[in-house]
């Protein structure tokens, strides 16, 4: 696979004289064939439901594209679950897939009427303190322990996961909810993350669909909805193909076919919590070579840093660099590609062959359209970059606002030494 730029050197720099790097950059073509695609590979399930990860990319503008093909948002937290509302989404739309959940969260989730996914057994007494009962439809995740195989490729270890319940306790939850005047039940499990295989969503299907169909048996619940969670990838690697998505939804159908089916159970609705496949390649961030420095190594230094992009850092995965204007020029010059953190671990690339970067190139790091602005921090006083959104006509709109020092001293302004910091800001 051939990773190529959404955009052209000459649009970057279009930008870059109205928003200076580093920003991120993110392409509403791809968004929206993407989530079109998506769409129609599951269509043959009648109640099919996107459930957009706001975790991945939390900006509102993005979202509500996803909106325009039936996509609802997935929510963890209070702000997440504020920022669906804001953009429209209400009840059903929502699905509040968290843990360890704050009782306010739990109240203000019952308030916009989303519908809850409870992490573990305990939080069903939990919950109904919180709220003064149990929600007439709720979920439940499962987490099946052991590690999880696609023939012989182990792609995550769910026993060490934190989430979920075990099969007794989802049984007896189920029980429990029921009792407590739960009417409509719903299955959620997560065991695996970036799976680049077509084979993940169907075997995870199975062991989702041969769950309710015990539950059913075994507690008389009316399940009405199973939602497969995330965990289908992307190719942050050229040498990756990705997934192909109507491959995906055909493989489940048959599954669901085989096992539902004939459970009499041909009515339940699928649903869906993707974020790095609905954003990730269809987001970057761009940054501008502005040093360079040759000692034991070939460095360049970046005006970005982990701050804009932290996943090399934490997990030290790949992502592909495009120096633009260069792409056909030969990878003769070996380089570290880093950022000005005080963090020695605050590099893009490590000895990655690119071609000859001279000060002043801009550098296109794919794959940042999912985790990439939203795990950003203010480490070494470091301020969030503007996103920019490039329309189907090719013009452009700033969807978020690079962050001042303003905003990053915004929580003193109930001290006296609020004023003092701010004496610059404007200078």
């Amino acid at each position: 696979m051939n990773k190529t730029p959404f955009t052209t050197l000459e649009k970057l720099r279009e930008i870059e004289k109205e928003y200076p790097t580093p920003f991120h950059i993110y392409d509403e073509r791809g968004i929206r064939e993407n989530a079109k695609a998506l769409k129609e590979a599951f269509s043959w399930n009648k109640g099919y439901k996107e459930y957009f990860a706001v975790k991945a990319t939390p900006n509102p503008f993005l979202i509500q594209i996803l909106q325009e093909y039936g996509c609802g948002c997935d929510c963890s937290s209070m702000t997440e679950l504020m920022m669906a509302k804001a953009v429209g989404c209400k009840g059903d739309d929502i699905m509040f897939s968290s843990n360890e959940t704050p009782a306010e969260e739990y109240q203000y989730a019952k308030e916009i009427g989303a519908i809850i996914n409870l992490d573990d057994i305990t939080h069903i007494d939990f919950l109904e303190k919180a709220i003064g009962g149990i929600p007439k439809k709720i979920s439940c995740r499962y987490n099946p322990g052991g590690v999880f195989k696609i023939s012989n490729d182990i792609m995550d270890n769910p026993g060490d996961a934190k989430y979920g319940m075990t099969k007794e306790q989802i049984i007896e939850a189920f029980k429990i909810l029921k009792s407590k005047g739960a009417e409509e039940f719903g299955i959620h499990a997560f065991l695996a993350s970036n799976t680049v295989t077509n084979d993940y969503y169907p075997m995870l299907a199975k062991v989702l669909f041969e769950l309710a169909v015990e539950l059913k048996e075994k507690t008389g619940a009316n399940i009405t909805f199973i939602n497969l969670s995330g965990g289908v990838g992307i190719p942050y690697r050229p040498d990756q193909e990705p997934n192909d998505i109507r491959a995906i939804g055909e493989g489940v159908r048959k599954v669901y076919e085989e096992v539902l089916v004939p459970a009499g159970m041909g009515d339940v609705a699928l649903c869906t919590e993707l974020g790095r496949f609905m954003m990730g390649p269809y987001g970057a961030l761009v940054t501008k070579a502005v040093h360079e420095k040759h000692t034991y190594k070939e460095y360049i230094g970046c005006d970005a840093c982990a701050a804009n992009l932290m996943r090399p850092a934490i997990y030290g995965a790949y992502h592909h660099i495009t120096v633009m204007g260069k792409e056909n020029e030969p990878c003769d010059h070996v380089y570290d590609v880093v950022g000005s953190l005080c963090e020695n671990n605050d590099k893009f690339a490590i000895d990655r062959k690119l071609p000859k970067i001279d000060m002043g190139d801009l550098l296109f790091i794919h794959d940042a359209g999912a985790h990439g602005f939203s795990m950003g921090y203010n480490y070494n006083g470091k301020l969030r970059s503007a996103e920019i959104l490039l329309k189907e006509d090719g013009s452009y709109q700033m969807i978020r606002r690079a962050e001042t020092p303003k905003d990053y001293f915004a929580t003193f302004d109930c001290f006296p030494i609020y004023e003092k910091l701010l004496e610059d800001v404007d200078k």
